[in-house]
């Protein structure tokens, strides 16, 4: 391409026989025949790059928000490998460890592009977790307590089962809130796109926990 375009300005100069200065405003001006495809891919580019890029206060507490309330969701379904009793619930568990991992670290990555603070990624975060929780308040609805995930930990059986989901509803409904947020008043596209993929999943996990639950 870049042949294309020194041809292009070569030509351009031989045919046209005028001062520098004329060289130089007709090279600036993008109207020109010559030059105006080039030009105006250049621009087009940049401006679409810019545009994907772009994002706002919203999309950030979006994403510092997303990443503990994620976590958290990693830590309930990591218990139900050896205390849950139902197959389905394993199930379910294992399937919310591998769509919301791989999420954790694609929202790390946009924080750390935007110069913002990315909220630590620990798999120890018993001890900050019950702190997180508290000050969080309903800036991070669903978010379970300390006392919460102490319970949850000491249950097993069909007791894990039952706590297990009807924790996880709470904790589905509250990320489905933030994505909905995210989805009306965020501006960075990929935020705003996980928010949709958020939405759906998580509301087919909500029908499905509650009919396991036996509700309607």
């Amino acid at each position: 391409m870049r042949n294309t375009r020194t041809l292009t300005r070569r030509a351009a100069l031989t045919a046209a026989s005028v001062t520098a200065a004329l060289v130089l405003a007709a090279c600036g001006n993008d109207n020109s025949g010559g030059h105006a495809g080039g030009h105006s891919s250049v621009s087009s580019s940049a401006s679409a790059d810019a545009t994907a890029g772009a994002h706002n206060a919203q999309d950030v507490s979006f994403a510092q928000g997303m990443i503990p309330h994620h976590q958290q969701a990693l830590e309930m379904a990591e218990l139900a490998a050896d205390r849950a009793s139902s197959a389905e619930v394993k199930d379910l568990a294992s399937r919310i460890e591998k769509a919301q991992d791989p999420e954790i670290r694609t929202i790390g990555g946009w924080l750390t592009s935007w110069g913002e603070d990315v909220p630590t990624s620990s798999d120890s975060t018993k001890e900050s977790m019950p702190g997180m929780d508290h000050s969080a308040g309903a800036g991070m609805p669903g978010m379970m307590d300390g006392s919460d995930m102490d319970e949850l930990e000491k249950a097993s059986g069909t007791d894990f089962d039952t706590m297990f989901l009807t924790m996880m509803i709470d904790h589905h409904e509250g990320a489905v809130a933030m994505a909905t947020t995210e989805r009306s008043k965020g501006e960075y596209g990929p935020a705003t796109s996980m928010a949709d993929d958020i939405i759906t999943a998580q509301t087919a996990e909500i029908a499905k926990m509650n009919k396991l639950l036996g509700n309607s």
